[in-house]
């Protein structure tokens, strides 16, 4: 089996520079993984890494093995970044989670970060650090009035920006942060930024014009027709499809705005008439006023490459990360336009299982050489900076693209390699291909975002000091059961953060999981360690024996995925000799490519991240190393064995701390109709339950629609039904039900076991009802609740409330967080619903999505209704006997504050834009994510076991 040799090796590399000696490199192998993960259960960091205790690593420094207040330190200037967000692109709620991504990672230190927004009218705002964690879009054009300082122009904004900040890092995705706007401005007043030139940004980020570029300069461009002005024009068009012998009637292109980005708008077309259609569309709706219609690269892989720039001054010394391939997946039965499908805006930035990502590609090494090659030519071609993202295919040998130089780059002896899109602002949220390849050769996210800020530095003489040495000093990352062992000692706290499991809800904690891990890193007290609960097989006989169940440790690179399945096919592909073998071999060329740049600069003070293999183990075994380890386990897994008790009650027969409720109260919470009966005592003091009715997936299956649905509304005494799993989470299979009809569509999906409901299969409009895997057996009815519509209206003078208040109740979910017996009642939420009656998964728990109003505005209810409700949502925290925390979900009265209960979770959604952030920010002072996450971790180490 071959040997993993790079986490030692990128470090040597750095050593040699400094101290001209390199120790002999540290070989792992998966046979020696058990061992090496036990023994690292008994280290904790060296003294220079170990800070105050419960203390952010941003608040304090080390110099000299002294541990001091940043404040004491003499002569240290605190570089200031302004991070500009927002934009008027369709992309700005991406805009949004970068921003906050870039705030989590390099506040702190020498760095001093200032918070900006752009809206969709390019007026520009100052806002606050929390503004940027704890809201969507639409919140931010809500609340802009009430919470940020205006400008009256961009001008005004950018003289602010002059006297406030050194450097500005853009991160406005699309129209007017990649076209060249912002950078056009910040040229204009000589305000230092990171990233490429106007000029060139133009040009780059206009797909049809960089394509001439790019076949000027030798590359092979993929053949394609520019549509402009207020119509397309036919003959044009037809006359393309000849040239390129495209069937007019059905000839397969992919329709893209010119100017809009790699994701906005781009779709797939059929024959000339389509093709014009979905053009028009684009020209119509104001995407864009030149449109590319470009052939369809049939049987060809798409790839994307982050680029590196590493020189010195202004020498540009481009270098390519390793690569990663994009297979898009289709399962079950679909139809010929949905294979056809593209890597669109939804496969890009959500959870989905449609697509996958292998870094490196799964292509032959000469191919992936020459992909690095030619990427890095380009970004030196075009004049680009600091980095950038370029996409683009590699088709196999047997296909032919025509080219009007047999001598253009791209042609392999495997096939052709065809850039053709070039982002100069990647995405650069949590789990973003910049992070996901960064850290696959040495980088964490905090090291790759200041490496590239350093390396901007060096192009101002006013910075000059800055793009010089660093008092910032990456520690090495702690994430995987792997690290290096070294001498027993009381300096850090270990921690299991898990997620995954099987329930509906997996993708989401997954990223609940992610959030916590890297927010948690933030404390130099800690070890952090994030495993995955592997789904189950489907082996009847092992379904139930949970402490077979199999658990990864995985190392930092690894958690950087967006679902479950592919975080385990990522653990099994790494330790696949030949996949090892081949990375290895690739991690090293970049590394050295790399330190051939940063060794020139005494700014680099290394790479953090070691990439060692993920290491398998049973529930089981896991459990007795987090014994062994002392660790306290951080839940993350929603619904299923995380939520019901399950891993509660083995962790708690074996004394280990964990976060959230105990056995019993998980218990009773997850099942909605256990929670209901808990509750039904309460109505005296305004605690109210809903009517439930229980039914049987098999019954419903074989009763008659019609005789089900009579039984329901006069057993309910109700005309309209709302349908949920019984023991799932929060989010999937909930459904309004308004007819026999509606029933009939709800049970079809029920056996047809299918993954989704498309938008409005129902008679009342609604949105996308993702579907629990396996279908529950157990369901619950209910009547639906009608509260009024809450409405953000916009006119000349702003944003305002709009909601007639007829039922006067409203739906609100709210966090409560403490110890047992006397939990607290965080601020509630309003979530005001973009589609239908029912909340997505996505308006839950996606950024960019959803309106989520903390605190309820009074215009809806008087603080005194609302600190009622707040008091009633102790009592029923305190009456199931929660502890940690857990968020309660219900209708309130607005008048009276009456509580009308929904659910409760014992293990709620921890992603970057659920609403337990808002509320935590929402407090007095506020409680930023790394806070938040701390006191909960704490609060497990305090409950009785």
């Amino acid at each position: 089996m071959a040997a993993i040799a790079f986490g030692c090796s990128s470090f040597a590399l750095l050593r040699a520079k400094q101290n001209d000696a390199a120790p002999e490199p540290l070989l792992c192998t998966q046979n020696f993984s058990l061992l090496r993960l036990k023994q690292s259960l008994r280290s904790c960091a060296s003294p220079a890494r170990w800070r105050s205790m419960g203390v952010p690593r941003a608040s304090v420094e080390v110099v000299d093995d002294r541990l001091i207040e940043r404040e004491e330190k003499e002569n240290v200037r605190v570089l200031r970044v302004g991070v500009i967000c927002g934009g008027p692109s369709a992309e700005r709620g991406i805009s949004l989670n970068s921003a906050r991504s870039v705030l989590d990672h390099i506040q702190g230190g020498d760095i001093h970060v200032n918070c900006y927004y752009i809206d969709a009218d390019l007026n520009g705002f100052a806002i606050s650090p929390a503004q940027v964690y704890s809201n969507t879009p639409a919140d931010f054009d809500f609340k802009l009035a009430s919470l940020a300082q205006g400008f009256e122009s961009l001008s005004d904004f950018a003289e602010h920006l002059t006297a406030s900040v050194d450097i500005v890092f853009p991160v406005i995705h699309g129209k007017f942060g990649e076209d060249g706007g912002i950078q056009e401005l910040l040229e204009k007043y000589k305000i230092p930024f990171v990233g490429t030139g106007s000029s060139e940004c133009c040009q780059a980020f206009d797909k049809y014009n960089a394509s001439l570029e790019l076949s000027r300069q030798g590359f092979i461009t993929v053949p394609s027709c520019l549509i402009q002005g207020s119509e397309a024009d036919e003959s044009e068009l037809s006359k393309w499809f000849a040239r390129n012998q495209l069937d007019p009637k059905s000839g397969k292109v992919v329709v893209k705005p010119t100017r809009a980005g790699s994701s906005i708008g781009v779709t797939v077309a059929y024959g000339l008439a389509d093709s014009l259609s979905k053009a028009n569309a684009i020209i119509t709706e104001g995407i864009d006023s030149r449109v590319l219609v470009e052939i369809f690269l049939e049987g060809g892989s798409e790839f994307t490459a982050i680029v590196l720039d590493v020189g010195s001054g202004l020498d540009c010394h481009p270098v390519v990360l390793l690569p990663s391939e994009v297979e898009l997946q289709f399962h079950g039965s679909v139809d010929v336009t949905e294979k056809d499908a593209i890597f669109n805006y939804r496969r890009k930035y959500l959870p989905t299982q449609q697509v996958a990502y292998h870094t490196p590609p799964r292509f032959p090494i000469d191919v992936i050489e020459s992909i690095r090659e030619g990427a890095s030519r380009l970004f030196q071609k075009l004049g680009l900076r600091d980095f950038a993202r370029i996409d683009g295919w590699f088709l196999p040998e047997s296909i032919h693209v025509t080219s009007s130089s047999d001598s253009k780059f791209g042609r392999t002896e495997m096939g052709t390699i065809l850039f053709t899109d070039i982002n100069l602002i990647s995405g650069m949220e949590q789990t973003s291909f910049l992070f996901q390849q960064a850290s696959k050769v040495g980088f964490s996210h905090s090291n790759i975002l200041r490496s590239i800020i350093r390396h901007a530095c060096v192009r101002y003489p006013n910075l000059a000091s800055f793009g010089s040495v660093s008092d910032y000093a990456p520690r090495r990352s702690k994430t995987s059961l792997l690290n290096e062992a070294v001498h027993n000692c009381k300096g850090t706290r270990k921690v299991f953060v898990i997620f995954g499991g099987d329930s509906s809800e997996r993708q989401v904690s997954l990223i609940s999981g992610t959030n916590v891990w890297l927010n948690l890193q933030a404390f130099d007290d800690l070890e952090v360690i994030p495993c995955l609960l592997a789904p189950t097989t489907g082996d009847s006989s092992n379904e139930f024996d949970v402490s077979s169940r199999t658990v990864w440790s995985l190392p930092y690179s690894l958690v950087l995925r967006h679902t479950t399945e592919e975080v385990l096919d990522a653990c099994t592909e790494a330790i696949e000799p030949d996949r090892v073998a081949l990375t290895s071999h690739l991690r090293n060329r970049v590394v050295q490519n790399l330190m051939e740049g940063l060794k020139k600069h005494s700014w680099f003070t290394g790479f953090d991240i070691t990439d060692e293999p993920p290491v398998k183990l049973t529930v089981e075994q896991w459990i007795k190393l987090a014994k062994e380890a002392q660790a306290t386990v951080f839940l993350a897994v929603h619904g299923g064995i995380g939520e019901d008790g399950t891993l509660q009650s083995l962790l708690e027969a074996e004394g280990i701390p964990h976060t959230g409720p105990g056995v019993m109260a998980s218990k009773i919470c997850m099942d909605k109709l256990a929670t209901s009966l808990a509750l039904k005592h309460l109505s005296d003091l305004g605690v109210l339950t809903i009517n439930k009715d229980l039914r049987r997936k098999e019954d419903l299956l074989s009763m008659r629609i019609g005789n089900v649905w009579h039984d329901l509304i006069s057993k309910l005494q109700c005309e309209t039904i709302c349908v949920k799993p019984a023991r799932d989470g929060c989010s999937t299979g909930v459904a309004r039900l308004c007819c026999v009809g509606d029933l009939s569509v709800y049970v079809k999906a029920l056996e047809d076991c299918v993954l989704r409901i498309p938008p409005n299969s129902l008679s009342k409009a609604h949105g996308t009802i993702e579907m629990p895997n396996p279908p529950p057996e157990l369901l619950i009815f209910e009547p639906f609740i009608n509260t009024d519509n809450i409405i953000v209206s916009r006119n000349e003078n702003g944003h305002q409330i709009l909601w007639s208040g007829q039922s006067r109740w409203v739906e609100i979910t709210v966090g409560v967080i403490g110890k047992q017996g006397s939990m607290r009642s965080l601020s509630p939420s309003i979530t005001v619903r973009e589609s239908g009656d029912i909340l997505s998964l996505e308006e839950k728990f996606q950024g960019g999505t959803g309106i989520n109003l903390t605190p309820p505005p009074s215009s809806i209810i008087s603080n005194e209704a609302l600190q009622r409700c707040k008091r009633r949502i102790e009592i029923i925290a305190n009456t199931l006997e929660l502890e940690g925390f857990s968020r309660i979900d219900a209708f309130v009265n607005v008048d009276s504050g009456e509580v009308l209960i929904i659910e409760v979770n014992t293990v709620p959604g921890m992603t970057p834009s659920t609403v337990l952030i808002h509320q935590a920010l929402a407090e007095e002072p506020p409680m930023y994510p790394h806070q938040f996450f701390r006191t909960l971790l704490d609060l497990a180490l305090e409950r009785n076991i």
